[in-house]
């Protein structure tokens, strides 16, 4: 795992620049930084070691005309290298996958990438012909940034990198804006200024040397077809797992775990202790105080049990209220508004990690979303298959119930809030209003100009995602819109920007190119079955988990945003989204604003996420648009 930067053409004024870009992302590689130039051509790398920890697998490599930046990893590269050295008789000089991603390329050129199995966003420059190649993989686990000025094409890991070029035009993309209200993150085909991009998962770029760029689709989610019955599925789910896992463990350094004590994380352990015995795992728990407002499931407890049980090395970090001290330095790493608190989790695990000597994390992250994991995908079913006026009854009903009650969380009038406001839409509109947080009007009214036809779009993309495949399985269809919106453009996004901020690397193994693919073959009367979510991969953990840790209630990977909206960020509220402030920054409608502080706050409605969310977006907006010399 690594950060990578290049500039293409670049003019005279960009040139002192590119010595800092080591500084800039120097948390995503630590061990070893280094730059390769020539006429007009700049590569930057900063190396986290996990394979190969010799210096002769430092990067930028070059071998003949080639030369290479990689961050990621490719867990097939043992395999892949023999089939090279056997089949086309090649020398290498590094025990490196970086080296055997070079000659693949050397070899086969863009059609390497149906070889790779890992997560990778890497650049490859040919010096023969000018030629720039730049890849991602195929569910974009690893990020990369790219824009283009006149003939100049640069690129990095970060976006913060991008915005500090000389030249750089930070003028703030208005649908990135919206979608970030909208989602609290932003979908992978919007970017939060005009000028940049990001590459699209499962895609390549060339450049040409005379500036003509061409970005193709490389992956598609193939259709498959699996034997018919729920069994013998069942015994294709574990023994993909437990291979995809396998994989997972490929490093030169220790392998830990992320241990939330919830079905996936736990599977995870267990299945990796098969390779590593003394496997360390890390835990988030949260005060009593905390508990108290969030009204959620102790995962700590669970996880203690479970580590206990099978003798793992555990460690559990308590998240104290102090932590939102951080929240600007969170905002600086995570390169976008995102308003979500678990990044901070994720943070603090890979910063305990790292203390404990762990550079490598495995998570659970991409099983709700494969499976059927969320409560919202639940919710937006029951709401398909109700009458209309059942539904429109728990829509009464939600206006009068309260989501606090003396100080503590009342869930039902939570949820039930939530649910009103998309129980009535069709299926597709429904689940998006499932994860957003705003209506159209409820947007209007919060910004002071009309952006609504950037909610139009937003509309659409979605509803074209929906519809794009399983015509006649609206479990898979929610499972699908998911990969593609909610984990790549939250979940894969804070876990990468929060755990490179503490030098850590984390693998996702549910997130495997062919975890997925037959994930996604499986239909979703198996993941949904008897009112039983993530049903055919339950089946699977009752061969290795306890059933308590299988079938206890599910508590989602956040911090308690709740209690601290009213607790230890209140003052950051007042001062960040006071009345001055909001006026002085001429983006949003005070009034609306401040209503929806007051009803927080009093227990009428959950608007905890909209404000850190705000919140999240002020910080942004100084960090990343006033502060010019940064």
């Amino acid at each position: 795992m690594c950060g990578i930067a290049g500039f293409i053409d670049y003019p005279t004024t960009v040139e002192p620049y590119i010595y800092e870009v080591a500084g800039i992302q120097h948390h995503r590689g630590p061990d070893h930084q280094a730059l390769w130039q020539e006429e007009g051509v700049a590569l930057c790398h900063q190396r986290l070691s996990i394979i190969d920890l010799s210096a002769a697998a430092h990067q930028p490599i070059t071998r003949d005309h080639l030369v290479i930046v990689y961050n990621g990893e490719l867990y097939n590269y043992r395999e892949l290298r023999a089939r090279l050295e056997k089949e086309h008789k090649i020398t290498f000089t590094t025990e490196s996958d970086t080296e055997v991603i070079l000659v693949a390329y050397q070899l086969f050129g863009p059609d390497c990438l149906q070889l790779f199995r890992g997560m990778y966003a890497l650049a490859i420059y040919d010096t023969r012909n000018g030629q720039l190649f730049l890849a991602r993989d195929p569910f974009g686990i690893k990020p990369l940034f790219y824009f283009q000025q006149q003939k100049m094409l640069a690129f990095a890991s970060e976006l913060k990198t991008l915005v500090r070029t000389p030249g750089f035009d930070r003028t703030v993309s208005q649908k990135g804006l919206l979608a970030a209200l909208n989602y609290l993150w932003l979908p992978e085909q919007t970017c939060m200024f005009d000028q940049a991009r990001k590459l699209p998962a499962g895609s390549y770029l060339l450049r040409q040397a005379d500036g003509t760029v061409n970005i193709v689709r490389y992956y598609h989610l193939p259709a498959r077809q699996l034997p018919a019955s729920r069994a013998e599925q069942v015994d294709l789910l574990d023994e993909a797992l437990r291979e995809s896992v396998a994989y997972h463990m490929v490093a030169d350094v220790p392998v830990a775990a992320f241990l939330s004590g919830g079905l996936d994380s736990s599977l995870l352990a267990v299945l990796a202790a098969r390779h590593n015995q003394d496997i360390s795992t890390y835990s988030i728990g949260i005060t009593a105080a905390d508990k108290k407002v969030e009204q959620m499931p102790d995962d700590a407890r669970y996880a203690r049990q479970l580590a206990e049980r099978f003798g793992f090395n555990h460690h559990e970090i308590v998240l104290n209220p102090s932590i939102t001290d951080e929240l600007p330095r969170m905002v600086y790493h995570l390169d976008e508004p995102i308003g979500d608190p678990a990044a901070i989790n994720t943070w603090l695990i890979s910063k305990a990690a790292r203390e404990q000597g762990s550079k490598v994390l495995l998570s659970g992250m991409g099983a709700d979303e494969l499976f059927f994991g969320y409560r919202r995908q639940k919710a937006t079913l029951l709401a398909a298959r109700l009458p209309r006026w059942a539904n429109a009854g728990l829509g009464a009903l939600a206006g009068v119930l309260p989501v606090q009650l003396a100080g503590r969380g009342f869930k039902p009038g939570r949820w039930l809030q939530r649910y009103a406001t998309f129980a009535s839409l069709p299926l597709p509109d429904a689940y998006m209003r499932s994860y957003s947080y705003y209506s159209r009007q409820e947007l209007s009214t919060l910004l002071a100009t009309d952006l609504g036809r950037y909610f139009d779009e937003l509309v659409d993309e979605h509803r074209a995602l929906f519809n794009k495949r399983y015509p006649n399985d609206p479990i898979n269809q929610m499972c699908y819109t998911d990969v593609h919106m909610f984990m790549n453009g939250l979940n894969q996004t804070y876990t990468d920007r929060a755990s490179m901020a503490a030098s850590v690397e984390v693998r996702v193994p549910f997130i495997d190119k062919s975890m997925i693919e037959l994930a996604m073959a499986i239909p979703g009367k198996y993941k949904y079955h008897r009112g039983e979510q993530k049903s055919i991969l339950k089946e699977v953990a009752t061969r290795y988990l306890p059933k308590e840790i299988i079938y206890r209630p599910k508590a989602s990977f956040g911090a308690p945003i709740r209690s601290w909206i009213s607790g230890p960020l209140r003052e950051m509220v007042q001062d960040l989204l006071s009345e001055s402030q909001i006026k002085k920054r001429g983006i949003f409608n005070y009034a609306y604003i401040n209503k929806m502080i007051k009803d927080d706050r009093q227990g009428r409605k959950d608007y905890a996420y909209q404000i850190y969310e705000l919140l999240t977006l002020e910080l942004w907006w100084r960090t990343f648009v006033d502060d010019q010399g940064h």
